[in-house]
């Protein structure tokens, strides 16, 4: 029988490569093991894979609280890397509500504990949630200063699925920036490194990115069955808010290919998760998509 801490890796890595399902059973079985045993830290860390599972899952009430746990046991155990690692996630939850400007000091504030504990890994992944805020708050410059940032930590730790993730960014950077050479680039780059390192849901991301820049290149019909594809694969890896955000990409796809109707029903689909959410800023660059829709006719 897998210990604990055994139960703990294979659950980490099961969500890494998107098995959320997987990660969740093996999590909650070395949670209560750990509970058994009094084991504060290990306790902690399960709490906060199974909140950074919820988040995924967009049960954002059980994920705050579990982070919410997890910052209060790391300060107990006076366990710096993990109290980083809560305030990141605290984080991701707040930019997701709406208040860009609040999580940049969490994560500003993650970010120097990982440099002082020089964890690469956590510095990356910081830098690559920093990408994601500056792009919604539209500051390019600090959107791909990030996005540098991230790229050279995480080529320092070598990791697949890492480098996969910072290539999102780049692609969210370039993007930004109506470069849509560079981004058909990065995305390419990291759909080949999501797959190299079996991590699906990296995959469906960077499917995701794909339809958009398809969109954006007036190749509508390519966007949308890229977009279906896409939510198809994030419903399958129960990652609720990329698969509303495939939903909305395919809207504005099915609305320029002439299937008035399916853009609606995926539309009010992409507006029902985002709401549920509470992800206010994924909801209006929805909004600000859709609109624009109108003005193409």
């Amino acid at each position: 029988m897998p210990s604990p801490t055994e139960l703990l890796r294979e659950a980490t890595l099961a969500t890494r490569r998107g098995a959320l399902e997987e990660g969740h059973r093996d999590a909650r079985r070395a949670l209560a093991h750990f509970h058994a045993r009094g084991d504060t830290d290990g306790r902690a860390r399960a709490v906060n894979l199974l909140g950074a599972i919820a988040f995924e899952r967009g049960e954002l009430g059980g994920a705050e609280a579990n982070f919410a746990e997890t910052l209060s046991l790391a300060i107990r155990l006076a366990d710096p890397t993990l109290a980083a690692r809560a305030s990141n996630n605290l984080a991701s939850i707040v930019h997701l509500r709406g208040r860009p400007a609040e999580a940049l000091g969490l994560y500003r504030t993650a970010l120097a504990s990982y440099q002082r504990l020089g964890d690469r890994r956590g510095m990356a992944e910081t830098w690559h949630n920093l990408v994601l805020t500056y792009r919604d708050l539209e500051r390019p410059r600090d959107a791909g200063h990030a996005s540098a940032e991230a790229l050279r930590h995480a080529e320092q730790v070598g990791d697949p699925a890492l480098l996969g993730l910072v290539s999102t960014g780049r692609a969210e950077v370039a993007l930004l920036d109506g470069d849509l050479d560079v981004a058909g680039q990065a995305i390419a780059r990291a759909y080949t490194l999501a797959s190299e390192a079996g991590d699906t849901a990296g995959q469906a991301e960077a499917a995701q990115l794909q339809a958009r820049l398809a969109l954006l290149r007036g190749e509508s019909s390519a966007a949308l069955a890229g977009a279906l594809a896409a939510r198809d694969s994030a419903r399958t890896l129960g990652s609720a808010l990329l698969a509303a955000e495939c939903a909305g990409v395919a809207a504005v796809a099915a609305w320029r290919e002439g299937q008035p109707e399916l853009a609606e029903r995926l539309a009010d689909e992409a507006r029902a998760t985002f709401a549920q959410l509470h992800a206010i800023n994924y909801q209006k660059r929805f909004e600000e998509a859709w609109t624009r829709r109108l003005r193409e006719r």
